[in-house]
């Protein structure tokens, strides 16, 4: 949404406005100011049984082939007992420690200490300091972009350790990956701690502060915006993109060099694993400062569940074909393979597209073409936590004409495509299209609860005109 403001004055800024019949953005924007019970059922469940989620799906590769079934059998019919299965399971170790925490320290220095350089040399590529979105509060926070410059010196550093200095297996992720995964968690609880103990003692701006008075809700979806240390380091842009994104390609690679030392080869499965994500996480970094103004930055405020979920979830859970593979190499036949490429590149190419449509849109306030015409739009306003006036444009054109979240259509391909590369004989694989459904489905949902809260009546205009979420004429 291309968006400029209209200042107003001082004497109306005193009074709580309304905007198309909705209550000021101060209490719809964001999450929520109170709790129901089924939003503190859901994340009490979570909070309970999410590390257990990844404990159980990274424990089932390890010690039952991957598969989700035989370990309830065993317990159920008594072949093992729970102590059984943790007894089994790698405990942490000071040599998983110390990788994890020269990961993450690399990470930081890579973020904090390197300004961008790439955007100087790279053509159409944005980089360096650039601006956020329009805070609640009416703060517009400036970043340094320089992710994709931390994804390349990461991997140049990687492929020269495998190919020439040969300080360490290129498998030493494959093969500490629990002992990690210890080392991810204690991160994930120190860092969504800490952000909350913040919140309440030191907050980066206490206006964009939001306390339901629950803890567990409070913990969960964050209480703070926009929490930083110092000038530049910013909880959100960096725990959503660094370790974690960073480390997917990383991930895979070492899958794809356990698969070479288990089996002499890597299957053409696993090249298609490769390629398709890192496909997908170059288009992050090449577009970090678009994403400045999606709805992880823009919305989403920081506790457990970007903080842990950052550290443990997406690492562990997102990257399940290529561990998958590993112990269950599958060779597709040249039809196969290229049905599940293609369908990945569409896919991509869907969600790219849309994506860049909606950026074009908002850099030029609407003045642009989109599919070779003028876009139409349906303009609306809205209100910050200060009283100050926005308006934004709403475009009805190109894929955003077809469904108010075509960009996520193209996400769900893709993500059908990872996991169509591991066959059908395990359903551990498919977790991540179904998690993907799950998640974008919600986040559809529970984007347009916010923008009829922000938009009011505007918005309702701009769902008869638009009726379709994902899918044209379906859904």
């Amino acid at each position: 949404m291309a968006a400029h403001q209209e200042k107003k004055p001082s004497e109306e800024r005193k009074h709580k406005s309304t905007q198309n019949d909705t209550r000021t953005s101060q209490v719809q924007w964001g999450r929520a100011w109170e709790v129901d019970w089924f939003s503190l059922a859901s994340i009490l469940f979570l909070l309970m049984f999410a590390p257990l989620i990844v404990y159980y799906f990274i424990m089932s590769c390890d010690q039952y082939q991957c598969s989700l079934i035989d370990p309830l059998v065993d317990l159920l019919t008594g072949n093992k007992h729970l102590s059984d299965i943790w007894n089994k399971t790698p405990t942490l170790t000071y040599r998983a420690a110390g990788i994890y925490t020269l990961w993450v320290s690399f990470q930081v220095v890579l973020y904090v200490f390197i300004p961008d350089f790439c955007h100087k040399f790279l053509p159409g590529y944005v980089g360096g300091v650039q601006e956020g979105a329009v805070t609640p509060a009416g703060v517009v926070n400036k970043y340094e972009i320089n992710g994709l410059q931390a994804w390349i010196i990461t991997h140049a550093l990687w492929f020269a350790n495998a190919y020439y200095f040969h300080w360490f297996s290129p498998t030493i992720i494959f093969d500490n990956w629990i002992p990690l995964l210890w080392c991810a968690n204690v991160l994930g609880y120190a860092v969504s701690t800490f952000a909350m103990i913040k919140s309440y003692f030191f907050p980066t701006n206490a206006k964009d502060c939001k306390f339901t008075g629950n803890f567990f809700y409070d913990y969960m979806m964050g209480i703070e915006f926009n929490p930083r240390i110092g000038k530049w380091f910013d909880f959100k842009l960096f725990f959503n993109g660094r370790p974690g994104i960073v480390a997917w390609t990383l991930i895979n690679l070492s899958y794809a060099a356990k698969q070479q030392e288990l089996y002499g080869q890597v299957t053409n499965s696993m090249i298609l694993v490769n390629v398709l994500q890192g496909i997908y996480v170059l288009d992050f970094f090449w577009n970090e400062a678009w994403y400045l103004k999606t709805i992880d930055i823009c919305h989403d405020h920081f506790g457990w569940y970007l903080g842990w979920g950052d550290c443990v979830w997406l690492p562990y859970l997102y990257t399940l074909q290529g561990l998958y593979l590993v112990y269950h190499p599958v060779q597709l036949c040249t039809a196969n393979a290229t049905g599940i490429l293609m369908l990945g590149l569409i896919g991509y190419y869907i969600f790219r597209m849309t994506n860049h449509q909606k950026d074009l849109f908002r850099r030029t306030n609407g003045n642009c073409k989109i599919w070779g015409k003028k876009p139409e739009y349906i303009e609306c306003s809205y209100m910050s936590v200060d009283g100050t006036k926005y308006y934004s444009k709403l475009m009805t054109s190109g894929f955003w004409g077809w469904a108010r979240h075509f960009n996520y259509t193209g996400d769900l391909m893709g993500s059908l495509a990872y996991c169509l590369t591991c066959g059908f004989e395990h359903i551990l694989p498919y977790f991540y299209i179904v998690y993907m459904t799950i998640l974008l489905t919600h986040r559809c949902i529970r984007d347009e609860h916010r923008c009829f809260s922000k938009y009011g009546k505007d918005w309702k205009r701009y769902t008869a005109a638009v009726p379709y979420r994902l899918i044209p004429g379906i859904f």
